[in-house]
C-alpha cells in the first residue's frame, strides 16, 4: 500500500506530479539539485492552486493542505529512504535516468516501487541498473499533469504483477485513468503522436502549407484541441527530437527519422515555449498565437 512518495526532478512534469500526489493526500518529497529549482517548483504549484481556488474547484483549505504535504530536498538519499514509491521525472536523457535510478535503488527501502515518468525510454533498460527489476515500472503522466487524466503504466520485462496492480490502483487514487501498456519504444501515446507531429513538420519543411494553416486543418478538420506544431512547441522540440530518435533506433525503422527542420531548430536552440520561440513566438505577453518570424510568409 502506498502511503507516501518522492518525486525526482522539479521541472514541469515533476512539480505537476508532486502537485497531484499532494492534492490527493499523499505526503511527497520533491527532489532536485538546487534550492532555486525547488523554490520555483513550489511557486508554480502555488500559482496553479491559486487558479483552482479562483475557479472554485478547490477551497483555500484544500490549497493549504496540498502545500503542507510537499517537502523539498536536495539530498536524494535522505528524501527517498522511507518512500513507498519514488517517481523519476528528470529530462528525457537515458544516461541521466540510469544514473538517477542507480541512486534511487541504492537509497530506497526494501520493496519500494521505482517508477519512471519517461515518455519513450525502455523500462527494461532502466530496470537493468537496479537489483530489483520486479519493482521498476513506467508511470507516464501527461502534460499538464494536474489537468490530464491519462497515465500510461508501462511494464518492463521483469515488472511484477503486484507492482503493476499497485501502480494501477495508485493512479486511480490520484484521480487518473491508468492504461497498462508493454515496453516498446514510444509506448502507445508517443508512438502514435510523434509521427503525426513529425509529418506536420515535414509538411511545413516541404512547403505544403504554413504553420497556421497546418494547425488550423488539424484543429478544425480532426477536432484536435491544438495543432501539432503548437503542441510540439508546448512539449519542447528537443523532447520531440529525443523521442523520435529513441523510436528510430529502438524499432530500427526510418519512418521515425526526425525531419531535418526539427533537427536544425533544436540545434539552433529554438525549442518552443520554454525558450520563447519555436514554430510560434512566446515573448509577446498575450495569448495570441504569433508565428515565429522564420516561418512568416
Amino acid at each position: 500500500m502506498i502511503k507516501n512518495a518522492s518525486v525526482i526532478g522539479a521541472g514541469t512534469m515533476g512539480n505537476g506530479i508532486a502537485h497531484v500526489f499532494a492534492m490527493n493526500g499523499y505526503p511527497v518529497n520533491l527532489v532536485d539539485i538546487s534550492q532555486q529549482r525547488l523554490d520555483d517548483a513550489v511557486a508554480t504549484i502555488t500559482k496553479n492552486l491559486d487558479r483552482m481556488v479562483k475557479k472554485e474547484r478547490i477551497s483555500e483549505a484544500d490549497k493549504n493542505s496540498t502545500l503542507a504535504n510537499i517537502s523539498t530536498f536536495i539530498d536524494l538519499p535522505e528524501a527517498v529512504k522511507n518512500s513507498d514509491i519514488i517517481v523519476e521525472a528528470a529530462t528525457e536523457n537515458i544516461e541521466l535516468k540510469l544514473l538517477i535510478f542507480e541512486q534511487m535503488a541504492e537509497a530506497a527501502k526494501p520493496g519500494a516501487i521505482l517508477a519512471s515518468n519517461t515518455s519513450s525510454i525502455s523500462i527494461t533498460k532502466i530496470a537493468s541498473v537496479t537489483k530489483n527489476a520486479e519493482n521498476v515500472i513506467g508511470m507516464h503522466f501527461m502534460n499538464p499533469v494536474p489537468v490530464m487524466k491519462l497515465v500510461e503504466v508501462i511494464r518492463g520485462y521483469a515488472t511484477s504483477n503486484a507492482t503493476t496492480q499497485t501502480v494501477m490502483e495508485l493512479s486511480k487514487n490520484l484521480k487518473k485513468v491508468p492504461v497498462e501498456v508493454n515496453d516498446y519504444p514510444g509506448f502507445v501515446a508517443n508512438r502514435i503522436l510523434m509521427p503525426m507531429i513529425n509529418e506536420a513538420i515535414y509538411s511545413l519543411f516541404e512547403g505544403v502549407a504554413g504553420v497556421t494553416e497546418i494547425d488550423t486543418v488539424m484543429k478544425l478538420g480532426m477536432a484536435h484541441p491544438m495543432g501539432p506544431l503548437y503542441l510540439a512547441d508546448f512539449i519542447g522540440l528537443d523532447v520531440c527530437l529525443s523521442i523520435l530518435n529513441v523510436m528510430k533506433d529502438g524499432l530500427g525503422n526510418q519512418k521515425y527519422a526526425p525531419c531535418p527542420l526539427l533537427v536544425n531548430m533544436v540545434t539552433a536552440g529554438k525549442l518552443g515555449r520554454k525558450t520563447g520561440e519555436g514554430f510560434y513566438r512566446y515573448d509577446h505577453g498575450t495569448k495570441d498565437m504569433i508565428v515565429a518570424d522564420t516561418f512568416k510568409k
